[in-house]
């Protein structure tokens, strides 16, 4: 969600389908190299992951491939921490994101067993929250 806020909050639309592949693009600039630096860090073949990182470094240059480098390895150790441990999504979270995670089919995954789905009740109050909570990101997002 906060990708999407990030990117409206600019004037531009994201397809985050493209997140597991089942879109071209996402809409996020610069996305095709960000994805496959981020697939590379976590692949095993160096050769690919030197192309990639020069691609992004082309792309970014030095500043942004230095924040982009810090968000996949932060992105990488808290998804293996939750994974590890079998944290679940908390209440709130899990509520307002089941949509999304529904749409990108996310429980296809291992880790996405840690995670039961929501009661009916809840993806009813969730569907009424998700826009108010989704705006107030947003107006939070512009005034910064």
């Amino acid at each position: 969600m906060m990708l999407r806020v990030s990117v409206e909050s600019e004037g531009g639309q994201v397809d985050l389908s493209a997140v597991t592949g089942e879109a071209p693009a996402s809409g996020v600039a610069h996305g095709p190299e960000l994805v496959r630096f981020a697939e590379a860090v976590l692949g095993t073949d160096d050769a690919e992951l030197g192309l990639a990182r020069e691609a992004l470094l082309a792309a970014l240059g030095p500043a942004g491939f230095v924040e982009a480098a810090g968000v996949v390895s932060n992105f990488q150790r808290m998804v293996r921490i939750a994974d590890a441990t079998g944290i679940p999504l908390d209440a709130p979270v899990e509520m307002l994101t089941q949509d999304l995670r529904d749409q990108l089919r996310l429980g296809r995954f291992a880790s996405g067993a840690n995670t039961p789905r929501s009661g009916r009740l809840a993806r009813l109050i969730a569907r009424g929250l998700r826009p108010l909570v989704f705006a107030a990101a947003l107006r939070h997002g512009r005034s910064k």
